[in-house]
C-alpha cells in the first residue's frame, strides 16, 4: 500500500483513514503584522523534531490557562516539488506518553509564539520564533480546497511567499540559527 496519490487536479490523497490533506501558503515577515504585539493573547509552542524522521512532537501552552495540549505529528509532501499541499497525522498524549517519547528520542527543538489574526476573512498564524531562531517570524494561512490555495494572493504585509522555500519547514529550521536563515535568504535571493 502506497503513502499517498495524486489525483487529476494534483490533489494530494492520503491512503489512510487516519491522515489528511493540510493545504498551506507561509510567508516571510519582518515583524509580527501591524496591531499585534507581544503581549497580545498567543499559544507557546515547543516542537521537537525527531532525528533521522518525519515525525514531531509538539508541546502547547496557553499561558492564560496554562493548559497544555501535547500531540505527536507525522507531516510530509507527497510531491516534494510542492510544499503547500501535506500529508498530516496528528496522535493526541497524555503528559506521561508526551514524556515517553521526549526520552526515547534524540530531537532538535524549537519554540515559537503563536499569535492568530484575520486578514480579509481568513485566519491567519503568525509565528515569532524563540531561542537560535529569534528574529523570525512566518505566518501561515489554511484552505479547505486546492482552488482556494491556487489563487490566494500574497498578503501585503508579507515580504516573501516561502511554501515552496524546503528551508522554512519546521524540520529544516530546528538545524538552523537565525543568522544561518538570514544567509540563505540572502543567498536564495528571496527579497528584492
Amino acid at each position: 500500500m502506497g503513502v499517498a496519490k495524486l489525483t487529476d487536479q494534483n490533489t494530494v490523497v492520503p491512503e489512510s483513514k487516519y491522515a489528511r490533506v493540510e493545504r498551506e501558503r507561509r510567508y516571510l515577515l519582518r515583524d509580527l503584522p501591524d496591531g499585534i504585539t507581544r503581549a497580545d493573547p498567543h499559544l507557546q509552542i515547543t516542537d521537537n523534531y525527531m532525528t533521522g524522521t518525519r515525525l514531531r512532537l509538539r508541546k502547547v501552552r496557553e499561558p492564560r490557562t496554562n493548559k497544555w495540549t501535547a500531540k505527536l505529528t507525522q507531516k510530509f509532501a507527497a510531491d516534494q516539488n510542492d510544499l503547500s499541499r501535506t500529508i498530516i497525522t496528528n496522535i493526541y498524549l497524555n503528559a506521561l506518553e508526551a514524556e515517553t517519547f521526549t526520552s526515547l528520542f534524540n530531537s532538535n527543538e524549537i519554540r515559537k509564539n503563536r499569535y492568530h489574526f484575520e486578514f480579509e476573512g481568513r485566519r491567519f498564524s503568525a509565528d515569532m520564533f524563540l531561542g537560535d531562531l529569534f528574529g523570525l517570524v512566518l505566518a501561515e494561512v489554511s484552505f479547505d480546497t486546492d482552488e482556494e490555495l491556487d489563487n490566494f494572493p500574497t498578503p501585503p504585509f508579507a515580504l516573501a511567499d516561502v511554501t515552496s522555500a524546503p528551508l522554512f519547514s519546521g524540520g529544516r529550521l530546528c538545524e538552523l540559527t537565525f543568522s544561518d536563515v538570514r544567509a540563505e535568504i540572502a543567498r536564495l535571493g528571496l527579497l528584492r
